[in-house]
């Protein structure tokens, strides 16, 4: 099923043109010598919005990867610059979805723009993985905090 929702949303859904448009930026970002790491976060989120179902952005704490120093003031500067104005795209496309009601898979492809959306605002430090492997390290998290 993941297989077939995520070649419907690459093709019908908006799917090549986030995995452009997101492929682009990071081009354009690795322009220059600062705009690096935010190029790699936006080939990382270019490959995770072209394919979207079944996967999942969780932080890079959770595998065990430490955080690089600097990281969320990145992420505010990613916010002002890129994110905010890719976020407001994601929701615009997301609506239009969801306006298009008489189709089944269109509430599908609204649902994914809206998680490209969040994902806007906080790109770096972000890894896609399985959704059942980012469960099985939030149960691990969860378990460890409660000192099970």
């Amino acid at each position: 099923m993941t297989i077939a929702g995520n070649i419907l949303w690459l093709l019908f859904g908006g799917g090549i043109v986030a995995w452009i448009v997101w492929l682009l930026l990071g081009l354009l970002l690795c322009c220059t010598v600062v705009g690096i790491p935010f190029g790699i976060a936006a080939f990382r989120i270019a490959g995770f919005a072209a394919f979207p179902f079944g996967r999942e952005l969780i932080d890079t704490r959770l595998l065990g990867e430490s955080r690089i120093t600097g990281t969320s003031l990145a992420n505010f500067l990613w916010v002002i610059l890129a994110g905010l104005w890719l976020a407001v795209i994601h929701v615009l496309l997301g609506i239009s979805c969801f306006l298009a009601f008489f189709l089944i898979f269109p509430i599908f492809f609204g649902i994914a723009h809206f998680r490209l959306a969040g994902i806007c605002f906080a790109p770096l430090g972000k890894r896609p993985v399985s959704i059942e492997m980012a469960q099985e390290l939030r149960r691990q998290v969860a378990a460890s905090a409660n000192g099970s």
